[in-house]
């Protein structure tokens, strides 16, 4: 597998343009309808991830209405549901046979794999193009090479050998910190027809590991091109609403031993945060961007009520979320967010909403940055709370400014992603 994909790279094209990225075969009125897979880490409870599938969907059938879409992903039937697409696996299942359960160790890992190409052989040869849509996709975060670098490799691999297209389209890319998986994850990169990322990081963390990026355009996150929440008027505007997001953080790898010892020094000075916030006469409304940050809510909860039992309901709210669209609605009743999630950023912005950002990678700083947030960053694992509540200080002063200067920066990004729309009406 390693010496074929070496053959393909010595022919592989460069990125420098989406023209024929479906085929001949495809274009012409006549022609049919192209077989697009869209693959990524979809229906895995992360809202971020799967409001990028929710856009490049609502592009794609702008775009290309007859196309035959199917998503390739985590949780095909919850992804079917969702958003009435044909879905199938990014992997096949294990079964544990009996032949399995007598093979130990490695051995059962390689047999694993092996069945993991053939399942994909038997897939991926239905599509014209393979199209990898926004994400952090090409980062390691809280993954071992032989989860998504593995996966991400293969189908790229898998689809090149069987005639298809590969496309990655506003993705985010690095930090890989694995030796293998930075390898696997380069090499899915250069194994695609074309590319394209949300912000000048991804393309430059490219770039420093060995991919020819020099035409690859840059342009927006594609969660930026999700349809606001309509606006309402909210009530009691003279107390401040303070959007707090709580994500369930251990490290980046989060199976590292200290992982946990991470976790609650994190939750410790967030609720020292949170109980200065309330403590100022503010309310506070807690977030969340994956179905997974629920138990880490739960456990802020836990710390305030036990320091101070008597804060009212309606001053420390949290809410039910399965969306972008959900934590979008739920800042519409804020004037001030915190926010670690990168897509809950995006939502921020994308609502005018002054932010501070407590990131865990530099895809928070470099956005907050266009944005003219630069400012108001902080690493989720070494922020001092009373820096925190004098930045919070400063931006609720000048929230009007921050507003005007978020709203500059939402439109280049929506200029931004209709510069891609146009390019993928062109050649699709």
């Amino acid at each position: 597998m390693l010496g074929t994909a070496k053959s393909i790279l010595a022919y592989a094209p460069r990125g420098e343009s989406l023209s024929g990225l479906l085929g001949n075969e495809t274009v012409g009125a006549s022609t049919r309808a192209p077989a697009i897979a869209l693959f990524g880490l979809f229906g895995c409870g992360n809202f971020g991830n799967d409001g990028s599938l929710e856009a490049i969907l609502n592009l794609l059938r702008r775009v290309r209405p007859d196309a035959r879409l199917t998503c390739i992903c985590a949780n095909p039937d919850l992804i079917r549901d969702r958003f009435d697409v044909s879905a199938l696996p990014i992997s096949g299942a294990h079964v544990a046979d009996a032949h399995a359960q007598r093979i130990g160790g490695w051995a059962r890992k390689i047999v694993e794999k092996l069945r993991d190409v053939l399942s994909t052989i038997r897939s991926a040869r239905k599509f014209d193009l393979v199209l990898i849509p926004g994400t952090g996709i090409l980062d390691d975060f809280g993954d071992r090479p032989k989860g998504m670098p593995w996966n991400i490799l293969r189908w790229c691999l898998v689809s090149r050998l069987l005639g298809a297209k590969v496309a990655f389209v506003c993705i985010g890319a690095g930090p890989i910190g694995h030796p293998l998986s930075r390898w696997m994850m380069k090499t899915a990169g250069q194994l695609a027809h074309y590319r394209s990322y949300r912000d000048v990081l991804s393309k430059d963390f490219m770039t420093g590991i060995g991919v020819k990026t020099g035409a690859d355009p840059v342009f927006a996150d594609l969660a930026f091109g999700l349809p606001p929440p309509l606006h309402r008027e909210r009530p009691d505007a003279e107390r401040l609403v303070v959007g707090v997001g709580v994500m369930s953080y251990y490290g980046w790898y989060s199976f590292a031993e200290a992982g946990a010892e991470t976790h609650w020094q994190y939750i410790d000075k967030l609720a020292a945060f949170v109980r200065h916030i309330l403590g100022r006469g503010h309310r506070v409304r807690l977030l969340i961007g994956e179905t997974a940050d629920d138990g880490a809510v739960k456990t802020l909860m836990s710390r305030l009520r036990s320091k101070s039992p008597a804060i009212a309901e309606e001053d420390l709210v949290e809410a039910p979320a399965s969306s972008l669209h959900d934590v979008m609605r739920q800042m519409q009743e804020t004037d001030v967010i915190v926010a670690t999630r990168y897509h809950n950023i995006v939502c921020a912005l994308k609502l005018a909403k002054p932010t501070i950002s407590l990131g865990y990678s530099k895809k928070n700083d470099v956005l907050m940055a266009q944005a003219g947030l630069g400012a108001y960053c902080h690493h989720i694992e070494s922020f001092e709370v009373d820096q925190l509540i004098e930045q919070f200080e400063s931006i609720s002063a000048q929230r009007t400014q921050c507003a005007d200067a978020v709203r500059a920066y939402r439109q280049i990004a929506d200029s931004r992603l209709a510069e891609q729309e146009a390019m993928l009406r062109t050649f699709l």
